[in-house]
This record gives C-alpha cells, sequence and structure tokens, in this order.
C-alpha cells in the first residue's frame, strides 16, 4: 500500500512511463501535468521507493528476435506453496514470467519462450520435477500490451 494517496498527477506519470519511459522526460510528463520537472522527478522517486514502480524493462519481441515460439503452461501447485515456488520456476531457462492465479484447479500461469518445442518440452519436464502438475499447454500466435486506462487523469488532460 501507498504511504501517500495517489492523485491525478501520480496517474498521468504512471501512463507517460508505461507509454515510453525510455524516451519521456521528466520535462515531457511535466508539461503533461502542468507541473514542475523537478516536481515530477520527485514523485517518480516516491513512486520507485514505495515500489509502485518496480523498474523498467525492454519490451522484447521475442518471435523477431529469434523464438518464435510462445508457450503458457498452466500448473497446479499446493496451495501454501504456490507463491514460494515463483523465483523457483523464473530461474528455469526459458521461462520469462510467472503468474499466481488466485482461482480454479490451475493456480500459475508459467510463459515460456523458445526458439522450438525442443526448448520447450524441458520446462515443463522442469516443472513436474519440482512436483508442479501441468494442466494445460497453450501456443500463442501474438501477444500485444497497452498502457492501463486507469491512469488516464484529468492532469493529463489540461
Amino acid at each position: 500500500m501507498a504511504d501517500e494517496e495517489i492523485d491525478d498527477v501520480d496517474r498521468a506519470i504512471l501512463r507517460a512511463l508505461q507509454e515510453d519511459a525510455r524516451n519521456m522526460s521528466s520535462g515531457d510528463i511535466a508539461e503533461r501535468t502542468g507541473t514542475s520537472d523537478s516536481t515530477v522527478r520527485k514523485r517518480i522517486q516516491r513512486l520507485e521507493s514505495e515500489g509502485i514502480v518496480k523498474g523498467y524493462s525492454a519490451d522484447v519481441d521475442y518471435a523477431k528476435s529469434g523464438y518464435p515460439l510462445r508457450m503458457l503452461l498452466f500448473c497446479t501447485a499446493s496451495i501454501p506453496e504456490r507463491g514460494e515456488r515463483i523465483p523457483e520456476i523464473l530461474a528455469i531457462d526459458g521461462v520469462v514470467s510467472v503468474q499466481e492465479l488466485v482461482t480454479g484447479e490451475q493456480n500459475l500461469l508459467v510463459t515460456v519462450v523458445g526458439e522450438s518445442d525442443d526448448d520447450i518440452t524441458p520446462v515443463a519436464q522442469e516443472l513436474l520435477e519440482m512436483g508442479l502438475t501441468v494442466a494445460d499447454e497453450v501456443l500463442v500466435r501474438s501477444h500485444e500490451t497497452t498502457p492501463f486506462g486507469g491512469f488516464d487523469s484529468e492532469a493529463e488532460s489540461s
């Protein structure tokens, strides 16, 4: 939970960072929000220190970078240990994300990328060896994202 309430300026900053954190300067964001450059920098620092902004990463097109397969593995772990298993799962070569699901029998969603089936199959085997059940596998054709609309604010439109 945030130490301070998230307001419209914070929402506009979060929206801007989601759109293009690499090329969005604090001055650009200040112009959008009607605040000063130093205010934006202080707000970003606070959002980072409170763990609201957890980091910055590249949005890699795995297919264009030589890894055309993206497989979703729906797994089941015992409820008490499902969250504890996430770091161990992320350490498996080829795994790019793990989501903890709180409804349904399948309670972990593991995303794996690879060049061929030979890259994906060992991941499923390692999950089985960890004591997880792989309940379903889904091959993904495309994956797109967009900034969360809840961060649109009045400050952005002024």
